[in-house]
This record gives structure tokens, sequence and C-alpha cells, in this order.
């Protein structure tokens, strides 16, 4: 399939699942609202949430488009945002899309840089299974 199909779910996805990892090996998932900027993907969590203190430990994660009918699975690693120039960037796009300021919270925004993406689009399966990489 073309990237395009992949980057258009990654985009217009309302909610997404954030899947980590705990300390003793047990997966962990959550719902969050994200967005999808420049290859990236990027969400904001309490600092004290589960998700974050798995982060803290273990950057490897995966983020899941909404629907599993046309999914797309995002392999990678999440970092702690620092860079105020792309800040910016994610706290307009976050906002236009949900109409809330991240950029007033007190939370960690978290970058996940994708390292493989698969696309699964359920009406044409196996015929249309791809696999995308990245350098990360």
């Amino acid at each position: 399939m073309p990237w395009k199909w992949a980057a258009d779910r990654l985009t217009t996805s309302k909610q997404y699942w954030v899947v980590t990892v705990r300390s003793e090996g047990r997966p962990h998932v959550m719902p969050v609202w994200g967005v999808w900027l420049q290859n990236d993907f990027y969400f904001s969590t309490g600092r004290q949430t589960r998700k974050a203190r798995n982060l803290a430990k273990n950057p490897h994660c995966v983020i899941c488009s909404e629907d599993a009918a046309q999914a797309v699975i995002v392999e990678g690693s999440a970092r702690e945002l620092k860079d105020t120039k792309k800040f910016a960037d994610v706290v307009k796009v976050y906002k236009k899309k949900y109409k809330v300021d991240i950029g007033a919270m007190e939370s960690p925004v978290y970058q996940v840089r994708p390292k493989t993406i698969f696309g699964l689009f359920e009406k044409k399966f196996p015929t249309t299974a791809t696999r995308w990489k990245f350098d990360s």
C-alpha cells in the first residue's frame, strides 16, 4: 500500500492505543489522544502515569490507530520532547485537532520515533499487508 494511506490514518485517528512494557516485562496498554507530525507520533501523559513510568525505564513502545479494520501499527521508541520549536508545532496541531492546549499543561509530551510501521487493510488482507522501515 502507499505510504500516504498509513500517514492519513495516523493523522486522522482521534484515539490511539499506546502499548508500553512494565519493568517485569508485562505489557500495558492505554488509549491516548495524539498527533502524527513529520513522521513522528506525539502524545502527552502525566509524569506519574503507568505509561510514563514504563517509558522512563524502557522507551520501546507500540502505537496503534483506532480502526482495526484499517490498522496502522507503529513500533518505535519514545522520549520526552525537549525541542521548544517542535513543541510549539505539536501544541498548535494538537490544539487544532482536539481544541485543547497541551502547552498549558504540566504534563510531558512524548515523541515516538518509528522503527517499523505496519499497515493492514482487513477487506484486502493479505494482499495489502505492508511494512515500512525507518532509520531511528
